[in-house]
C-alpha cells in the first residue's frame, strides 16, 4: 500500500504559491515557495489556473513569470518526491507537463525573468516561457537531475534539445552540471542578461521590455500568432508548419490592427494598435 504523504509536506494548504499581479497590459506570475521556490503540485494548479485566466483575460497581452526572493526556481520539492509513491509522482509529472504545455501554446507573449538560480524544473519552467530574460551575474542554471538517479521529466529533455541541440542537451543533462547565466545566452538558452541593482530593478526593467510587446506599440496579436506560428510549425512536418502560418496570416488580414498597420504605413504615421 502507497505511503501516505505527511500533510506538512505540501505546506499550508491555503498558501499563495504563484502570486498573480497586473501592471497594465502585462500579467506578473511569481513563483513564492520559501527560499528556493521549489514547486509541489498545489504551486502547479495554481499556476495552471493562472496561466488560463490569464488566456481569457482581454486586457493582458504578455505574461512575465519570476520567482519571488533571490531564486527564480529550484525545480520540484525533493522532500514532497520523497513521500510521494510512484503513481502519485507520474501523475504528478503528468500534469505539470500539461500545465507547461497551456503555457507554451498559450497565444499571448511568455517570459521568463530569470532572477536568480534556475535549476532543475526551474530551468523546465523557464523553458516553456517564449524568451529568457536573465539578471546578469544573477545565478545559475542547469538539469542536474542525474544526480538523483532521475531523468528532467517536466520537459528538460525535450525542450532542451530543441534550444541548446541534441548532442550539447545530452552533455549538459549527463554530467548535471550547473552553467552561469551568461554562459546560457552564448548557448542560445537565454535570450539576453540585463544589468540590474537587485529583484525589483529587475523585475522593473523586465516589465518595462515587456510592455514593448503591448497596443499600442506592437499588434499584440500578431506578435502571439508569430509565437504559435513557431511553437506549433516546428513540430510538424514543413508543408503542414506552411499550411498553419497561411492559416494564422489570414486570421491577421481579416484584423482591425491588420488593416491599421497598413494604412499607417501608406500614410506614413505610426500605428496605433489594438489588439483586434
Amino acid at each position: 500500500m502507497a505511503e501516505k504523504i505527511p500533510a506538512n509536506v505540501y505546506g499550508d494548504p491555503n498558501a499563495t504559491l504563484v502570486q498573480v499581479e497586473k501592471r497594465g497590459k502585462v500579467a506578473i506570475f511569481t513563483l513564492s515557495n520559501g527560499k528556493i521556490n521549489g514547486y509541489t503540485h498545489r504551486m502547479m494548479l495554481q499556476l495552471d489556473k493562472a496561466i488560463v485566466d490569464a488566456r481569457f483575460d482581454p486586457e493582458v497581452e504578455v505574461i512575465v513569470l519570476t520567482g519571488a526572493g533571490k531564486m527564480f526556481c529550484a525545480g520540484a520539492d525533493i522532500q514532497m518526491l520523497e513521500h510521494a509513491d510512484p503513481v502519485s509522482k507520474y501523475y504528478f509529472c503528468l500534469h505539470a507537463n500539461e500545465t507547461l504545455s497551456r503555457l507554451e501554446q498559450t497565444p499571448k507573449l511568455t517570459i521568463a525573468a530569470l532572477n536568480g538560480h534556475t535549476i532543475g524544473g526551474g530551468l523546465e519552467i523557464a523553458m516553456a516561457c517564449d524568451l529568457r530574460i536573465a539578471r546578469k551575474n544573477g545565478g545559475m542554471m542547469g538539469l542536474p537531475e542525474i544526480n538523483l538517479g532521475v531523468l528532467p521529466g517536466t520537459g528538460g529533455t525535450q525542450r532542451l534539445a530543441r534550444s541548446v541541440g541534441k548532442y550539447k542537451a545530452i552533455e549538459l543533462m549527463i554530467t548535471g552540471n550547473n552553467f552561469s547565466f551568461e554562459e546560457g545566452e552564448k548557448m542560445g538558452l537565454v535570450t539576453q542578461s540585463i544589468e540590474a541593482d537587485g529583484g525589483d530593478d529587475f523585475l522593473n526593467k523586465v516589465v518595462a521590455y515587456a510592455e514593448g510587446f503591448t497596443t499600442p506599440h506592437k499588434a499584440s496579436m500578431a506578435v502571439g500568432h508569430i509565437k504559435r506560428s513557431v511553437q506549433s510549425g516546428l513540430e510538424v512536418p514543413l508543408e503542414y508548419g506552411l499550411a498553419i502560418e497561411r492559416e494564422l496570416q489570414a486570421k491577421l488580414f481579416a484584423s482591425e490592427d491588420a488593416y491599421e498597420g497598413l494604412t499607417a504605413f501608406n500614410a506614413k504615421r505610426t500605428a496605433e494598435f489594438k489588439g483586434r
